[in-house]
């Protein structure tokens, strides 16, 4: 329940960070998970915006009023503002939900409106695109597992709308009609590996395979450490001006016997400087880098022609041990933290102001189409 009321002048300096219920509980308690609100709040003032924090139920549309959290004095409070303007999505809402499509009719400047894509979706978009074929993985769906055993010894299955890792299984050729079946145990406390016989797959994966939209890839060889296989991060946001930038990249690291790099996996974060040159000679690291961060502003670009609202996202790019790009997946709520956890502190507040200094560009901009400029 809201207790205080703002003043309508507050709305022109506020900005809308919309989350989910269950994160939005959390604000006055200081506990939202691996989303910082001192970095929210810094990032916003350096814009000279107020951050206020919401959820799709506390927004009325008819009224143009909103109950969000607001930072006072004695710690968040939840106040009745007039609806920011400008609101930036963190919540998980598909593409068709009816709250976010009634908000979107009354407040257009939603960025992220949609941060929920399959990764067959996301591959069908980029395939469409000449200059990325070659550094997309062949992919598949279910029915075209038999065939991709044919033609490749090491396959990656994973969920089309899983996420952080979960699900995802490898399948290894070892012998004509032998695999290998990997995958972590429900208690994610070790890798279980069993053996598949190519012409009669054991019913327990075809069950798994049939009650969950799947996704078949070719496995790339990926550079390693240690014999840990590694990708990049790259987190990709537009910011002042409304331009595509590279804010930052690190590496995610799989654990010891692991082919998951996901930090919620057991994954370590870590500089991606650190780790490319662990794998490659300084120059060759150093192109890479370069090269990986080109190609991420590419995709980027690519992918907003067909998702509207689309500002801030996070693109896994692996490489081979050649030093050939492919990429792998995107995030369409960046989970910033693996800056923080690979010690890159400057880094991760900068992925919160690039979205405020976002922010402040489409109120701008809007303040000049609203006066006739």
């Amino acid at each position: 329940m809201a207790e205080e009321t703002g003043g309508t002048d507050m709305g022109h300096k506020l900005v809308g960070i919309l989350l989910n219920a269950d994160m939005h509980r959390g604000v006055p308690r200081l506990k939202t998970g691996q989303e910082s609100l001192f970095n929210y709040e810094e990032a916003a003032a350096a814009y000279g915006l107020v951050p206020c924090f919401l959820k799709l139920a506390d927004i009325d549309t008819d009224s143009g009023f909103s109950a969000a959290y607001i930072k006072g004095s004695l710690g968040y409070k939840s106040v009745v503002v007039p609806t920011p303007t400008v609101i930036h999505n963190r919540a998980i809402y598909s593409q068709n939900s009816p709250g976010m499509q009634r908000l979107l009719r009354h407040h257009p400047l939603v960025y992220n409106t949609c941060n929920r894509y399959g990764k067959d979706e996301i591959h069908e978009l980029l395939e469409q695109h000449e200059e990325l074929r070659e550094v997309l993985p062949a992919t598949t769906g279910v029915s075209g597992l038999k065939q991709m055993m044919n033609h490749y010894p090491d396959l990656i299955l994973k969920p089309c709308r899983g996420s952080i890792g979960h699900g995802v299984m490898r399948l290894v050729r070892k012998g004509t009609q032998h695999w290998s079946l990997n995958y972590l145990s429900p208690s994610m406390r070790r890798w279980i590996s069993t053996p598949v016989y190519q012409g009669a797959l054991p019913k327990a994966l075809r069950t798994r395979l049939a009650s969950v939209p799947y996704l078949v890839q070719e496995r790339i060889p990926l550079a390693e450490i240690g014999g840990r296989p590694f990708d990049l991060r790259v987190t990709v946001q537009r910011g002042w001006g409304g331009d595509w930038q590279v804010t930052g990249l690190f590496a995610k690291l799989a654990p010891p016997g692991g082919f998951v790099s996901n930090i919620a996996r057991g994954g370590e974060a870590l500089s991606s400087s650190f780790a490319l040159e662990k794998a490659f000679t300084r120059s060759t690291a150093a192109h890479i880098r370069m090269s990986v961060e080109a190609l991420s502003l590419v995709i980027a670009r690519c992918l907003e022609q067909d998702l509207p609202g689309l500002a801030d996202i996070g693109l896994d790019i692996g490489i081979t041990k050649d030093g050939q790009l492919f990429f792998i997946e995107c995030n369409g709520r960046d989970q910033r933290y693996g800056f923080h956890k690979a010690g890159l502190t400057e880094i991760w507040k900068e992925s919160y102001r690039r979205p405020m200094g976002y922010a402040r560009f489409l109120l701008e901009k809007n303040s000049l189409i609203y006066n006739g400029y």
